[in-house]
């Protein structure tokens, strides 16, 4: 089962994602687990990526594509496979299925979880992460992680005005996806604005499990 997970920053995509690998086994990659991890190391090409990333822009598909096709070259995905945060444009879905294609592959379904845009700035100006553990939590918490100890901070595109663009650059350039994928019949909408197990409910039952 070959997936593609869709959804505005914020939608509650990586949640939805968990319950997915728990139920099938697949593996889950993310594309912004990838960019983030380039970045953390401070690779030649994670620092030109976190220009992208730090202004809400797109990274461009040139360091987007080669990753993907890397991973998905890997034993794990022959099963199956999650792919979150990519394609985010109509071009990199194409450039997928062209690449799928070349070794028997195809997308099977497209899930699209949908959230108002409003809930999810609040969602993510509210975002906070662990410096020492990664883990993800809220503003709530205070200053310091509940699980390690580890001091809480704001992701440089968890601001604001980065949150504005980043959903702003999806309507333009990623919610046209939602178009294609239900041109080739593998669309499942899903109201994402209601309790996970909810949500879950729908996904499970529009993968046909």
């Amino acid at each position: 089962m070959n997936i593609v997970l869709l959804g505005a920053p914020g939608a509650g995509k990586g949640t939805q994602a968990a319950k997915i690998i728990e139920a099938y086994g697949l593996p889950h990659i993310s594309t912004g687990d990838i960019l983030r991890a380039a970045v953390t190391n401070r690779s030649l090409l994670g620092l030109e990526a976190k220009r992208f990333m730090d202004a809400g822009e797109l990274v461009p598909d040139s360091i987007v594509v080669g990753l993907v096709k890397e991973r998905l070259s890997q034993p794990d995905t022959g099963k199956g496979f999650i792919l979150d945060g990519f394609p985010r444009t109509k071009a990199q879905a194409e450039v997928l299925d062209s690449e799928l294609a070349s070794v028997g592959k195809t997308i099977d379904s497209a899930v699209a979880v949908i959230v108002d845009p409003e809930v999810i700035v609040g969602r993510l100006t509210a975002r906070r992460s662990c410096r020492q553990c990664g883990r993800i939590t809220s503003v709530s918490e205070g200053l310091s992680c509940t699980a390690c100890g580890g001091a809480l901070y704001q992701r440089d595109d968890d601001n604001e005005a980065t949150v504005r663009n980043r959903l702003s650059v999806y309507e333009k350039s990623t919610a046209p996806l939602i178009d294609y994928y239900q041109a080739k019949g593998l669309l499942h909408e899903i109201d994402g604005d209601r309790p996970v197990d909810t949500v879950w409910a729908d996904v499970r039952a529009a993968l046909g499990a």
